[in-house]
């Protein structure tokens, strides 16, 4: 099994050359003084992190999992060590808010050190993900007394935070929740909860890493409106503080299991009993889907990091045993002839596998850091109608991020598994755990077709469109600024077309919905693994102009030829999933339940 690598390269030519993002970060204010040279310092000392202490971890813990004994949960072995280090090291106040002892980093280069992490060790990583969820939702939501006493120890990683959703009748309809907030009578009680229900499937819900846990729990309250208009959220402590911040009496919150799983197995995934638990009003009364949906989309974009930074890792260890597995000849001169075969990295369907690896696998990365630019932009922009329409194109890619780059980094696992035939099926390899790892990335936080009708009906239905134009201008845009000397015709053309196949894409569901409403369930999917070709398409663009101005070495001539395979033979997929949409919901539609 290939030792894991920070793609440090790739991530230096996306930010220096294919994005720009010194002229980005100048721009904003508060963000001129930061510089590559400061941020290839951070990335060189996450990447020593990572490959010296997370990643060593990965397999190990996935085989020895988390331990449940006695109501008390213990993490790996090696764990709490790692976490350790990467408290001490800071990573988990890099994007904080500064007034409360983070640092404020942009999202452009912390999610580039989300990805290394996650590409570590996914199940190590979750953990710092969830607490920097709740801090940005603390940050966002609570009052100013509970961001003074929880957010410093949060952002220093002495406590950690959870997000409490799910209950085990109620996944993604959080209307039918049960738990239950009690206000606690008296003067002294105001703003205090007594917390009482059942949360499943909740990520690092209790563990040995921090010493305090922060559960951000969506409750009920008793006069609370029906369905999704009653929810409030609640900061439920598992130890609860004094004043000062120090520990005092263990609140009414337990892990009652821990689930057995396909994938993240070294994660603690909890049953969490909250008993007349302690909690604090987060936000205000029945607005708790308010709070939520700010942790939530920040961790939607983190998934789809997670996908690319497991796959990122599927894909290293499958060029490693390409290029060491000796397996018949490749087609004319021998490449090895003094061995009785050649590696298997000569076998045409082997770089196909390979390339296509690559080419999704460097599309999502750069997608994700375009994403993060937009989020910057919405967050520390002076100018109003620049956040606007910052946070247009963020409502717009927010769950193309999430769904298309889960979906096919789990491609990518399957086809580093492929690379290596029936010893990617057993674990000595590490390609199986690849697979079942980044298979829960296309579930949590909103399953992806979750995704896809919220970005047809929120995202397009609803606004007839106009977040779409919003893309389609930006990419046009650029277009024009292209110098013709680069000769990128080739590409501006595959551009132009799929353009015109993704508006036409769109002219035909707004027309079909007007006669049949089944018709946007029915090609949600199609319609957004539509538009996730085309935004990768667009990052492909933008690596070969950048390959074409910097012109030396070898990364710039592989970028070139990858970037020419994805408009051959990956763009194109969008012919077919235009004509899935062409064909409406009929077939759906029809079908007789009993059928199935």
């Amino acid at each position: 099994m290939a030792d894991y690598r920070a793609p440090l390269a790739d991530i230096r030519f996306i930010l220096q050359h294919q994005l720009n993002i010194q002229e980005h970060w100048q721009s904003l204010p508060g963000m001129e003084d930061l510089d590559m040279d400061t941020a290839n310092a951070i990335l060189d000392e996450v990447a020593k992190l990572v490959e010296e202490a997370v990643a060593p971890l990965n397999r190990e813990a996935d085989e020895q999992g988390c331990d449940f004994s006695d109501g008390v949960v213990t993490s790996a072995e090696g764990f709490k060590r790692a976490y350790k280090l990467y408290s001490e090291g800071g990573w988990g106040a890099l994007s904080g808010s500064s007034d409360y002892g983070a640092m404020g980093m942009p999202k452009s280069l912390v999610s580039l050190v989300d990805e290394l992490v996650q590409g570590g060790c996914m199940a190590f990583g979750l953990a710092p993900m969830l607490t920097a969820g709740a801090c940005l939702a603390i940050d966002a939501h609570a009052s100013e007394s509970i961001k003074q006493l929880y957010l410093p120890k949060m952002y220093s990683g002495q406590w950690s935070g959870a997000m409490d959703l799910t209950e085990p009748h109620a996944g993604t309809d959080l209307g039918l929740m049960r738990t239950r907030a009690e206000p606690v009578k008296g003067e002294d009680g105001q703003g205090l909860y007594r917390i009482s229900g059942t949360k499943i499937f909740i990520t690092w819900g209790d563990h040995d890493m921090a010493e305090n846990i922060v559960h951000l729990v969506l409750a009920k309250l008793p006069d609370a409106p029906r369905g999704s208009r009653g929810i409030s959220m609640f900061l439920v402590p598992k130890f609860v503080p004094n004043a000062q911040g120090d520990l005092g009496e263990r609140n009414a919150v337990s892990c009652g299991s821990v689930e057995k799983k396909m994938g993240i197995k070294a994660s603690a995934t909890c049953v969490m009993n909250f008993d007349g638990a302690l909690g604090w009003l987060v936000g205000e009364p029945n607005k708790g889907l308010v709070a939520m949906f700010t942790m939530m989309n920040y961790e939607r974009l983190v998934v789809g990091v997670q996908g690319v930074g497991v796959a990122e890792a599927s894909y290293q260890n499958a060029v490693a045993y390409a290029r060491e597995r000796l397996q018949g000849r490749g087609i004319g001169e021998a490449r090895l002839p003094h061995k009785e075969a050649d590696p298997i990295i000569v076998h045409s369907d082997v770089r196909r596998m390979l390339m296509t690896m690559r080419a999704l696998n460097e599309g999502g990365r750069a997608f994700y850091v375009y994403v993060a630019q937009w989020l910057d932009v919405a967050k520390f922009a002076s100018d109003i109608g620049r956040k606007k329409h910052a946070q247009k194109m963020v409502d717009l890619l927010t769950p193309i991020v999430k769904a298309f780059l889960t979906d096919r980094s789990f491609e990518v696992a399957v086809l580093g598994q492929q690379v290596f035939g029936g010893h990617g099926f057993i674990r000595e390899w590490g390609q199986e755990q690849y697979v079942r790892d980044i298979r829960i990335t296309q579930i949590y936080e909103g399953t992806n077709g979750i995704q896809a009708m919220d970005l047809i009906g929120r995202k397009t239905l609803a606004c007839n469109g106009e977040l779409l134009g919003l893309l389609i201008e930006d990419i046009q845009q650029y277009v024009t600024t292209i110098e013709p000397a680069f000769n990128c015709a080739e590409y501006v053309e595959h551009m132009e077309a799929a353009i015109k196949t993704v508006q036409s894409s769109t002219q035909t569901v707004l027309a079909q919905i007007k006669s049949d409403s089944n018709v946007a369930g029915a090609v949600a999917v199609d319609y957004l693994n539509l538009l996730g070709y085309l935004c990768y398409g667009y990052m492909w663009l933008r690596a070969i102009v950048a390959a074409e101005r910097v012109n030396e070495g070898d990364l710039c001539s592989a970028k070139r030829l990858t970037g020419r395979y994805y408009f051959q033979r990956l763009l194109p997929e969008i012919q077919s999933l235009a004509a899935g949409i062409e064909s409406g919901a009929s077939t759906l539609v029809e079908m007789d339940d009993e059928w199935f």
